[in-house]
C-alpha cells in the first residue's frame, strides 16, 4: 500500500540545530503505523541522500523515537546559517521534499 508521508503524520518540521546542522522531525499518528515504518527502515539514508542530494557523510543521524512515534534525523547545511547565499536563516523551511514522500507500507 502506497501512502503519502504527509498523511500519515501529526508534524514534518525542520530547523537548525546549530549554524552548521539541521535538524528533521517526522512525528506520527498513530503507534501502528509508526511501527510499520520502523519495521521497515522507510525512513532511511538512501531517502534521505535522494531528497536532498547529499553524501552519506552529510546524514548526521538517524533516530527513531518510540516514546514520540517519531523519526528524527540531522543533515549538514551546505551554507552555514547566515552567512551569504543562506536563504532560510532559521532553517525553518527545508522540511518541504519530505512532504512529497510517498512510503510503500
Amino acid at each position: 500500500m502506497a501512502i503519502n508521508l504527509k498523511d500519515i503524520t501529526q508534524v514534518i518540521r525542520s530547523k537548525n540545530a546549530g549554524p552548521f546542522i539541521l535538524t528533521f522531525d517526522v512525528i506520527f499518528k498513530d503507534f501502528e503505523i509508526y511501527g510499520k515504518v520502523k519495521e521497515k527502515h522507510l525512513i532511511n539514508r538512501d531517502l534521505i541522500k535522494k531528497l536532498y542530494n547529499i553524501f552519506d557523510d552529510d546524514i548526521l543521524d538517524i533516530v527513531y523515537f518510540d516514546d514520540a512515534l517519531a523519526v528524527k534525523f540531522n543533515i549538514k547545511r551546505r551554507i552555514p546559517s547566515g552567512n551569504f547565499g543562506d536563504r532560510d536563516i532559521y532553517g525553518a523551511q527545508q522540511h518541504a521534499p519530505v512532504l512529497d514522500v510517498v512510503l510503500e507500507l
